[in-house]
């Protein structure tokens, strides 16, 4: 334990990151050795685990997911990250985030795990992962349901065999840790495929090493597409989805209400929990789908748009959904990067849909400067309005300037929706 045991949820949070100054360091062999310390491999953390992985969408499938299995009457245990507002974001039991003191009890567990026999150097991720395996193995729910990091077969959640492996998406984001190719990308995401264990391929537009991946560890799949896929109802606001059942047979359920959250997502939700042995009932989902909300992702607060993309593929999704959708008014852009995303990329595909737009300057040492990304936009044919030294001052400059019939869509960063948020709330109180 360290010298003086933090007392606190954010002395916690800040011990962690002075004692590993490191933010990403991928390897499992320092996770798994600390989780058998704390006997977190001896037996499943739940009675069914489904792992989800990807570079977007793994937060809405997680949500949706959970909100599914909780409409059939299971205990849930959901695991996620980053966080927008508070660390206790990252963990929910059965819809509810965990409190200060259940994390730092994890956090207590990691920690003399770590420093027993041989000291072993955990980062800030890890240990946020480990303490929230040991608080789920405590509970053990019917359904844990965790959101890998970054990565795949290195990622620290990766040292848990799930019954259920997900993948959304696979597109270029976190360069410096996965390359520039996708191939290898889809490989490394496919690292969390279990032999005989069933895969859910969410995207139409995966890879081709992904499958291979999967003939290789022998888990049998389910694509979006060819075995399970959504389509628009004849009800207004709803979609129909067919999938496949484990042993075989078609699943249909129709008249689903739209979650306002990808439909590819939803459609891989259901398919998850099909794959995991969970009956479907009409009803529940509807009423799952119905109430389902995913902070930060096309989060409506009046005119404002917040999402969290902040890659091109995400970007493009966001353009597709305003285009859909289009206002009387102008569409401004309220962006705000970090220095190691595609600015250039999410610039190009947010081009068709924005008007003008209001750069703002993130803190940290890994923030864009508001001044680099106007020129970026401008470079693209872009008309930037305003270059704001924070998400505040460009919040408040264009809510200064708004007509009745414009939106804002701010994006780029979790952090610049969790300032816009924060603003918000400020603002509504």
């Amino acid at each position: 334990m360290p010298a003086t045991t933090p007392r606190t949820l954010d002395a916690w949070l800040e011990y962690l990151e002075r004692v590993h100054p490191v933010g990403i360091d991928l390897g499992l062999d320092r996770v798994a050795e600390v989780a058998r310390r704390m006997a977190l491999l001896d037996e499943p953390l739940a009675s069914r685990i489904i792992t989800v992985a990807g570079t977007n969408g793994k937060g809405s499938t997680v949500a949706m997911i959970e909100a599914l299995a909780r409409a059939h009457g299971l205990s849930v245990a959901a695991y996620t990250s980053p966080h927008l507002l508070r660390y206790n974001e990252r963990l929910r039991f059965d819809g509810n985030e965990a409190d200060d003191a259940a994390l730092i009890a994890g956090f207590e567990a990691v920690e003399a795990a770590r420093l027993t026999e041989e000291p072993v150097s955990l980062t800030y991720f890890e240990a946020g992962t480990l303490a929230a395996l040991w608080l789920i193995a405590r509970r053990r729910p019917d359904l844990a349901v965790l959101e890998v990091g970054l990565g795949g077969r290195l990622d620290a959640v990766n040292v848990i065999d799930a019954d259920v492996a997900v993948i959304t998406t696979i597109a270029l984001d976190h360069a410096a840790f996965l390359g520039n190719e996708l191939e290898g990308i889809g490989r490394e995401k496919a690292g969390i495929m279990r032999a005989g264990c069933p895969a859910v391929l969410g995207s139409r537009e995966l890879p081709a090493s992904v499958r291979q991946s999967a003939r290789e560890r022998g888990a049998p799949v389910s694509a979006l597409g060819p075995d399970f896929y959504w389509q628009a109802a004849t009800v207004e606001g709803c979609f129909d989805w067919q999938g496949t059942a484990p042993q075989g047979g078609i699943l249909s359920l129709d008249g689903l209400p739209d979650p306002g959250l990808p439909l590819d997502n939803a459609a891989t939700a259901l398919q998850a929990l099909a794959a995991a042995g969970i009956v479907l009932d009409e009803r529940r989902c509807r009423a799952a789908m119905a109430d389902v909300r995913v902070p930060g992702r096309m989060q409506w607060l009046g005119q404002w748009c917040l999402d969290v993309g902040h890659n091109p593929h995400a970007a493009g999704y966001l353009a597709g959904r305003l285009a859909a959708q289009p206002c009387r008014g102008r569409t401004w852009v309220l962006l705000g990067m970090l220095a190691d995303k595609d600015a250039d990329g999410v610039i190009e595909a947010l081009d068709s849909v924005a008007d003008e737009w209001v750069t703002a300057t993130l803190g940290g040492e890994r923030a864009r400067e508001a001044s680099e990304l106007a020129r970026r936009i401008e470079a693209h044919g872009g008309k930037v309005s305003y270059q704001a030294a924070t998400p505040e001052i460009g919040a408040e400059w264009l809510a200064e300037r708004l007509a009745a019939d414009d939106r804002v869509l701010v994006c780029g960063s979790f952090f610049m929706v969790a300032a816009i948020l924060t603003w918000k709330q400020a603002h509504a109180a």
